[in-house]
Formats: C-alpha cells, sequence, structure tokens
C-alpha cells in the first residue's frame, strides 16, 4: 500500500515521489497522465477526497478559477 503525507495546503501526496494524489487518481480516470497545465478540482471542495467520482479535470487555471467563482456566487465561498 502506498504511504502518503498531507502538505502544508491539505492534499495528499505520495510520501516516495511527492506527487499529488489527485492528479494520479485524475490521471488513472482518464486513462492517461495529466498535462502540466491540467487543474483538477474537488466537487465537494474536500481536499482529501480523492474518490474519480469527486474530480473533474480543467484545461487550464483559467477554467478551474472560473469554477470557484461560480462556487461563490452558488455557495458563498471559494
Amino acid at each position: 500500500m502506498a504511504k502518503w503525507f498531507i502538505n502544508k495546503k491539505g492534499y495528499r501526496r505520495f510520501s516516495d515521489s511527492g506527487n499529488s494524489v489527485h492528479r494520479w487518481v485524475a490521471g488513472k480516470k482518464l486513462g492517461r497522465p495529466l498535462r502540466t497545465e491540467e487543474r483538477v478540482h474537488h466537487i465537494n471542495r474536500d481536499k482529501l477526497d480523492n474518490r474519480p467520482s469527486n474530480l473533474w479535470v480543467f484545461k487550464n487555471q483559467t477554467e478551474h478559477t472560473k469554477a470557484h467563482r461560480r462556487d461563490k456566487k452558488r455557495y458563498g465561498f471559494w
């Protein structure tokens, strides 16, 4: 079983490589490694919930930020 830690920003990372668990899970979901510019969004905003159904991949940071702005309007927080 892979070992992980939670970084200062609250995301799980693999202990051996330092890679983000959510990016790895999202890549497995898509069947390919993520491109550097792609961003992964936690739909329920829980950074530790890395279920594939909770991850949404955006093509870049601009698109990801738009989702956060929509959430802020809908729910009152980022």
